[in-house]
């Protein structure tokens, strides 16, 4: 049994509000258990100098946590861990939306932590491609795209791994802080991989207990982008 009472292959129970940020193109507050991270899209015109003239677009991403989103304080500055994941919140991203169709634009991501009890880079993931989504809808709404081409189908991402020799899927921090074998896995709602991050705390795990863990945690990207599509799908 596991602590909270979840079976192996269950997700904490996940609420998502979008458009939580009054002035941003798009965004999203995304629970996940006791994890809870806004995520929000800014859309500004103009694209890094070393793109200029190209025609294509940028997408870029931040990852921060409040200082209280701990159980002790932490300091604001990001850090290499803090760094190390907005770079994945970005290459996710970037897999998700097809830049030269943009136009000379560049879509900031922010993702914030206000509450954190694992998997604060997956969660960040998943609101990240609602907040990405509703910016671009917003922008053909406006008239300032012709159509949602930029707009790839849904990216999420999900922790799995191994405890006290069990796969389980989505670690609250009880059981990451204890894991054997630690993964984060994005990918979309047909089973392709974008990254996986996995590594041995306690030993090592084997090519049968990869593709357990692999497995798990598609179906629970499976099970998540239903959920962004609903969202997403209610702002339409």
């Amino acid at each position: 049994m596991r602590p909270d009472g979840r079976r192996p292959d269950q997700l904490r129970p996940l609420e998502i509000i979008a458009n939580y940020q009054k002035h941003a193109e798009g965004s999203a507050l995304v629970k996940l258990g006791d994890t809870w991270v806004l995520c929000a899209a800014s859309v500004e015109l103009g694209v890094p100098a070393w793109m200029k003239g190209k025609g294509t677009g940028w997408l870029t991403a931040e990852y921060a946590m409040l200082p209280r989103s701990t159980h002790t304080r932490s300091k604001r500055d990001p850090g290499g861990r803090g760094k190390e994941i907005q770079r994945l919140i970005g290459r996710s991203l970037r897999a998700a939306v097809d830049l030269a169709h943009l136009g000379e634009r560049t879509i900031a991501v922010d993702c914030d932590v206000l509450c954190a009890d694992g998997g604060t880079r997956v969660a960040s993931v998943t609101g990240a491609w609602i907040a990405l989504a509703l910016a671009i809808g917003k922008l053909v709404k406006s008239g300032a795209l012709p159509d949602a081409r930029a707009l790839r189908p849904p990216v999420a991402a999900v922790s799995v791994g191994i405890v006290d020799g069990e796969v389980v899927l989505d670690l609250p921090y009880i059981e990451d802080s204890k894991a054997e074998v630690d993964m984060n896995v994005v990918g979309t709602e047909d089973g392709t991989l974008i990254e996986v991050q996995g590594t041995a705390e306690k030993g090592t795990f084997d090519r049968k207990q990869l593709d357990a863990m692999l497995d798990l945690a598609t179906a629970g990207i499976r099970e998540l982008t239903v959920a962004q599509r609903q969202v997403v799908a209610a702002w339409a």
